[in-house]
């Protein structure tokens, strides 16, 4: 049984907490919350660290995202409740840390976790600083503990299936790829109103495309991006990435200059030998539209829609995300998806794209 302690009560540290433990409103407001008792299999959060009183006795109404339900009460009696996050450190029945802070502690903190003899399980990104991210991997490496990278998308039911496809030739070899994700200026939360403590959005969003293309179609040899730089960080970038098969044609298009009626999209379009895989969705003047549901079209002239594994609740991924990074640590093997190595690789792949977009020519992924 891996027990998690989650350190930092915001918006991701409530989705963290309300995916590994199935909370539901059991009001018709949806303003009180309680644990139903249904866990992790292998694993269950059974302590939390925040500084805000009002979260330590389970008032979470102060929480909101751009996407799920606001915060309600939350019965936290069942709970360890932490005020000073080094006491949950220091507590010998956390088996991993869950670290929902913002990316400028993720280093010093996950650092402290690791010398404290805990498995980490740290939100994306890893850090924002190349040299922090290493000093990371390597941390863990010399502690004998997990450095996990909470890298959510490969848990979404679409992007789950459109891996798994790449990844096996279920419909044959991969041929080209194009990926999207985009926002407007974010104004739900004045944590994500300055995209420079974020790294830009070239780091903070589109890191979530740099991941899963490394996943799934492989780590580039190179990248050749255009785009806007400002302040010296990437605020919106077309790439290609560059691979030895000079055949595979593989681009994204990611950043945070949307117009406000254009909250969010993501989506991709895969072309396969047999197969070409479509998915397209965003919240269009507020309201979430799925223009385009995963399809499927074969070269027998078929469209389908695939059957999805994965629940429906608004957390289900994270459910999903967190339930691997159990089962990674009860069988004590590392997991291909949140490795602290892929986390590294997709950061170093940002910087490339920056120094691309400034010297407007192909970089090597170092």
């Amino acid at each position: 049984m891996q027990r998690i302690g989650i350190i930092g009560i915001g918006f991701m540290g409530m989705t963290h907490f309300e995916g590994a433990t199935q909370l539901t409103p059991d009001e018709e407001n949806g303003k009180k919350r309680t644990i139903l008792g249904t866990k992790l299999n292998g694993g269950e959060v059974t302590a939390i660290a925040t500084r805000n009183a009002s979260k330590l006795a389970g008032d979470w109404t102060s929480i909101q995202g751009n996407f799920g339900p606001r915060g309600g009460h939350v019965d936290l009696s069942e709970l360890k409740t932490y005020s000073d996050y080094h006491d949950l450190l220091a507590d010998p029945e956390i088996d991993l840390v869950d670290l929902c802070l913002p990316t400028d502690q993720h280093e010093s903190i996950a650092l402290e976790a690791l010398a404290a003899g805990k498995h980490v399980l740290v939100e994306k990104p890893i850090a924002i600083e190349l040299d922090a991210a290493d000093r990371m991997v390597r941390a863990a490496e010399e502690a004998g503990k997990r450095l996990m990278v909470a890298h959510v998308l490969p848990f979404f039911p679409e992007f789950q299936f459109a891996a798994d496809c790449i990844r096996e030739q279920r419909y044959g070899k991969l041929r080209a790829a194009h990926f999207r994700r985009v926002i407007a200026e974010p104004d739900w939360s004045s944590g994500m109103s300055d995209f420079r403590k974020l790294g830009g959005w070239g780091i903070d969003l589109h890191i979530h495309d740099n991941h899963f293309i490394s996943l799934a179609c492989g780590v580039p040899r190179a990248v050749f991006a255009r785009g806007i730089l400002q302040d010296g960080f990437v605020n919106h970038l077309h790439s290609n990435y560059l691979y030895d098969d000079g055949e595979l044609a593989v681009s994204s298009v990611s950043g945070g200059i949307a117009a406000s009626g254009l909250a969010f999209a993501h989506g991709f379009e895969i072309y396969l030998d047999e197969a070409t895989i479509l998915y397209e969705a965003g919240t269009y003047g507020g309201e979430w539209v799925v223009d385009r549901p995963l399809s499927l079209l074969t070269n027998d002239g078929k469209n389908t829609t695939p059957e999805l594994s994965g629940g429906t609740e608004w957390c289900a991924a994270f459910t999903a995300e967190l339930q691997h990074a159990v089962d990674c640590l009860n069988s004590d093997e590392e997991s291909p998806i949140l490795s602290g190595q892929l986390a590294q690789d997709a950061l170093k792949i940002c910087y490339a794209e920056a120094d691309s977009i400034a010297g407007g020519q192909p970089i090597e992924i170092g």
